[in-house]
């Protein structure tokens, strides 16, 4: 399939949603040279990417095909490090997994060793070298020396810069009311500021894609899951890489903050997200004990955008010329990979093969 507009290259392009993958796909078009509007009902971040925990990786128990799609994604951080004059900024240094049953880790170490990944077992004394913070370490780990962190609403905004700087048209407090289509094609959206011309429509508004898609009669079924985050008040440099231990991560940001991420079970009220966030400072004062200070500042419970089968949806639309998909969770990984691939398919017709498996046409019924 060639460009769409019959082989010429869309020049306006207007994305739906401010999170970390709407930007950077923004960031890329706009490097090209398209005329990009993006526009948020809210603000940058300010949905999941936002309430991220903000793990890049490529490890742990993905089929082979996606692992080279993170993998990708992984290494594209370097460059996005140098377009953004440095305004995104990743901890490197790797992370140190380990589970209660450290076997079920030890396939997945092979498995990713084969594919050119950076993992090796640890024992004790080598995560001690590797963290010598942590109190008591388990008798095994898994060491990704390759992984990194970052706060996701600060790529965000960073990727939003730089999309600016060449020249994107940023909307906030503008939300789409109706996309419109005309013979078949995509040819803007009305919103709340306003008509909005474009000759292609990116979807990249997280768990509300699935409604915009709708409305096109698009089908794109998602389970949405929520994920419990906390912060804590800046303490001195403790940690150098990030720490996932049985069903806590936790990391360190640049300004000393201690962030830590686990699944959320409970109901949407108040009380259950503090009661929760409690214990998840608990496990962390387990992991650290002895750190002064280590108060919570803010808990949060982010919902994290999920195509039904757990992959990314990401590709034109089938049978609505002009509409690009593009929701998944794993945003922060994939967010280089994703903003670039997509540029190239949008602007120069290229079908990248990473993201053939992908494409949202595979939840469309017969």
């Amino acid at each position: 399939m060639p460009g769409i507009l019959e082989g010429k290259a869309p020049t306006r392009v207007l994305i739906v949603g401010a999170g970390i993958i709407g930007a950077s796909i923004a960031h890329h078009l706009a490097r090209r040279g398209a005329a990009v509007t993006l526009v948020d009902r809210a603000g940058p971040a300010a949905e999941a990417s936002g309430r991220s925990f903000g793990w890049i990786n490529a490890s742990y128990g993905n089929p082979e095909p996606y692992f080279r799609l993170r993998f990708q994604s992984l290494l594209e951080y370097r460059r996005l490090e140098w377009e953004t004059g440095g305004g995104l900024t990743v901890k490197w240094g790797g992370s140190l997994q380990w589970e209660p049953a450290t076997g079920d880790l030890a396939d997945d170490v092979a498995g990713h060793r084969d594919w050119g990944y950076g993992l090796r077992s640890v024992g004790r004394e080598a995560f001690r070298v590797l963290e010598p913070q942590i109190a008591d370490p388990p008798e095994m780990a898994v060491f990704a020396e390759l992984e990194g962190s970052l706060d996701a609403s600060q790529a965000t905004r960073a990727l939003l810069a730089s999309a600016e700087r060449h020249g994107a048209d940023t909307r906030t407090a503008c939300e789409v009311v109706e996309i419109r289509v005309r013979d078949g094609r995509i040819i803007g959206a009305e919103t709340s500021q306003g008509p909005i011309e474009a000759d292609c429509l990116v979807l990249a508004a997280g768990v509300a894609t699935q409604g915009l898609a709708a409305a096109l009669g698009l089908a794109l079924p998602m389970t949405n899951l929520p994920g419990l985050l906390i912060r804590t008040r800046p303490v001195e440099p403790l940690l150098r890489r990030l720490v996932l231990a049985p069903g806590c991560h936790v990391k360190q940001d640049p300004d000393g903050a201690l962030v830590a991420g686990a699944d959320f079970g409970g109901g949407g009220e108040v009380e259950d997200a503090k009661r929760a966030g409690e214990e998840l400072l608990e496990q962390v004062r387990a992991l650290l004990p002895g750190v002064p200070g280590l108060a919570l500042e803010e808990v949060v419970i982010g919902v994290r955008p999920m195509p039904e089968d757990g992959f990314p949806a990401v590709g034109f639309a089938a049978g609505l010329e002009g509409l690009y998909v593009a929701v998944m969770h794993s945003g922060v990984t994939l967010a280089p990979a994703i903003g670039r691939f997509a540029a190239e398919e949008i602007l120069e017709g290229a079908r990248v093969d990473l993201l053939a498996p992908y494409r949202p046409s595979r939840f469309e019924t017969a």
